[in-house]
């Protein structure tokens, strides 16, 4: 995980201050409208929901369109009815990815999910072929320089994390996807801030990718990344900080 984690963190980060905010919105609209409408309103009972909604107040989305976009989910307001939809692929390397959309035209967002893979240097694989290389954990991530790992096993093992890890600038907490707002609130209480916090896909092994190659799978990530109808890549490549570090610049 650590080369995928370690570029989450820095594209969090980045994204804080990035000119996209535009197409955060976008995301984030359409991911609060799919998961009130397959989990209801209840961000109390509905973990998509939630994490969703903390994320459109991370990047400052007014109150009023995320009000909106969990009406249009309910079906109290017209809106675009968003699937789901999920593709399973590789990049350079032998890199298994695992790319997670929501669409109004599951044809169009297959052809161009297809077109960005083939342009760069990845391909479409068989449904199902990379899915099972992935669990469904949270994800937290912290600067190294916002506490120590001790104050932070202290703080946030009874909320329920799994495991710390300590990779490069950061601290990485994994845990269950349910108990992942728990572990925020125990961060929060400690005024601890995360760089990320998300709902996210871990892969069970990973695949160690340098040079070139490590460009062509990065430039990969981000193509798709950046594609209105995909909301989440999750891959299994370990590359070395400074090269993910020189990528994301």
């Amino acid at each position: 995980m650590s080369g995928h984690s370690k570029w989450a963190s820095i594209k969090h980060k980045k994204a804080a201050t990035d000119a996209k905010r535009g197409a955060a919105f976008t995301k984030v609209t359409r991911e609060i409208t799919a998961a009130a409408k397959d989990g209801g309103s209840n961000q109390d009972t509905n973990i998509r929901l939630r994490t969703a909604m903390n994320r459109a107040k991370e990047i400052n989305m007014p109150n009023s369109n995320i009000e909106n976009a969990i009406k249009k989910g309910t079906g109290e307001l017209p809106g675009v009815i968003y699937e789901n939809v999920v593709f399973d692929a590789y990049g350079p390397g032998g890199v298994a990815i695992l790319i997670e959309g929501l669409t109004d035209n599951k044809n169009r967002t297959t052809a161009e999910v297809r077109s960005i893979l083939n342009k760069k240097n990845g391909s479409l694989a068989g449904a199902g072929s990379t899915a099972w290389m992935f669990t469904a954990k949270g994800f937290v991530s912290i600067e190294k320089d916002k506490t120590t790992e001790e104050d932070l096993m202290d703080i946030v093992l009874d909320a329920g994390a799994e495991d710390i890890k300590t990779e490069g600038d950061y601290f990485e907490i994994i845990c269950d996807p349910s108990d992942l707002e728990a572990v925020k609130e125990a961060m929060n209480s400690k005024n601890i801030p995360a760089v990320a916090a998300e709902l996210t896909k871990i892969p069970g092994s990973t695949v160690k990718v340098v040079g070139t190659e490590a460009t062509q799978l990065l430039n990969l990530m981000e193509a798709l990344e950046d594609h209105e109808d995909v909301q989440a890549v999750h891959a299994n490549f370990d590359i070395p900080d400074d090269e993910i570090e020189k990528a994301a610049e």
